[in-house]
């Protein structure tokens, strides 16, 4: 595969995601229904699960970018974050059988700190391989061949179910592991750490980082939006309320990736052309659009709809926001500048699914809103004009 503008490392950790997004999402239209219905949870415990999860690592991506930045090293983090990603994988099944909910959410945990350890790394990888000039193109590249891995492990889940009605629930978990460690072995052999060139100084770049004030707005406008955006969980238990079947919601899970894996590189390369603000903001008023549209959704065949639409929102904003990191940071500077946003958003999605979960419950306007996703909605329209302040360089600028 070759694809003008792209490095051969960009291609290798598009293939690297693919194979560790099928494992993971084989699971995650899987893992709201698995607590709620087999364990018999409640949506509260549910958004604590997802909170606790999705924000546990979140300081562990901002030092291990650091860290990574230190040692002028990106590979080591990269193999060795999927690895425990993939182990961390059955866990979850095991649940079922002894532990209960307190193994689950070991088990997301173990997940979501492979991912903590891997992901800024790998996203300042992706930006070290690659022209400033395309580096939209990559980041959206790299998203759609995510996306397309988060696509085959729905259907593949779909097909067991299909050929084997009375498969247990429970070894999906460990299914999932073979494209897991699929994934590990292709980073570990083919992933390669480009030359780094040493600071001013000769010195190895400092832990703490000191960065301009365009970035700091930036963080500031990723963690008001952050404070709405709550795990997709909640996207699959409002369709299921909704009356969507076990099989609907994996195919509607699959509409959303293969919208997104449809555009994201084309959205990635228009970033690259006219400016990563306005495809940002653009992606954040259809968030909004999509969030009050769940909210006041009243039957399962507007899930559809709204399950595609959701897909644009992520090619427009997933990788061209890491993307616009590496546009207001210093070379040097990436794992860690990545990580803090990471970070920082991951907090505050915690609190995002908390709030969504006491929320869950809560109607407005005559029973017309449900209260949890509309929060969503509100915090992307207030991020928008914190954005739109921001002053990045262009990415001919480097």
């Amino acid at each position: 595969m070759k694809i003008r503008g792209l490095s051969r490392n960009v291609i290798i950790l598009g293939w690297v995601s693919l194979l560790n997004d099928m494992a993971s999402e084989m699971l995650y239209p899987v893992i709201p229904i698995f607590i709620t219905k087999t364990l018999g949870a409640s949506a509260e415990l549910l958004g604590l699960i997802e909170g606790v999860a999705e924000g546990g690592g979140s300081i562990l991506r901002w030092l291990t970018g650091l860290f990574s930045d230190r040692f002028r090293r990106r590979k080591p983090f990269v193999v060795w974050g999927y690895f425990l990603s993939a182990l961390a994988k059955p866990v979850i099944g095991t649940a079922k059988y002894t532990g209960g909910w307190p193994l689950i959410l070991a088990g997301r945990v173990g997940d979501r700190i492979g991912k903590a350890i891997r992901t800024s790394p790998r996203d300042a990888l992706i930006a070290d391989s690659t022209d400033p000039l395309h580096r939209g193109l990559a980041f959206g590249f790299h998203r759609m061949m995510d996306t397309i891995g988060a696509i085959a492990g729905p259907l593949s889940l779909l097909a067991i179910l299909t050929f084997w009605p009375k498969f247990p629930l429970a070894w999906i978990f460990f299914v999932a592991i073979v494209p897991g460690l699929a994934s590990v072995a292709v980073a570990a052999v083919a992933v390669e750490d480009p030359f780094h060139e040493p600071t001013a100084s000769k010195a190895p770049p400092r832990l703490w980082q000191s960065h301009s004030s365009s970035f700091w707005l930036f963080i500031l406008a990723m963690a008001v939006f952050a404070i709405g955006n709550s795990a997709d969980s909640f996207l699959i238990l409002r369709s299921t309320n909704l009356g969507l079947g076990f099989r609907g919601v994996i195919l509607a899970y699959a509409l959303f990736s293969a919208v997104f894996a449809a555009t994201a590189t084309q959205l990635g390369r228009l970033s690259d052309r006219i400016g990563r603000k306005p495809v940002i903001i653009a992606g954040w008023l259809v968030f909004a659009g999509v969030y009050l549209g769940f909210s006041a959704a009243r039957s399962s065949a507007e899930v559809w709809g709204l399950f595609a639409v959701y897909g644009l929102y992520q090619s427009l904003t997933d990788g061209v926001t890491k993307a616009m990191i590496a546009d207001v940071v210093e070379p040097h500077q990436r794992g860690g500048a990545i990580g803090l946003f990471y970070t920082v958003t991951g907090v505050c999605q915690i609190a995002a699914n908390l709030i969504t979960g006491r929320l869950w419950n809560v109607w407005l306007l005559n029973h017309h809103l449900q209260a949890g996703l509309l929060t969503g909605a509100i915090a992307a329209i207030v991020a928008i004009p914190v954005l739109a302040i921001v002053r990045a360089r262009s990415a001919a600028a480097g």
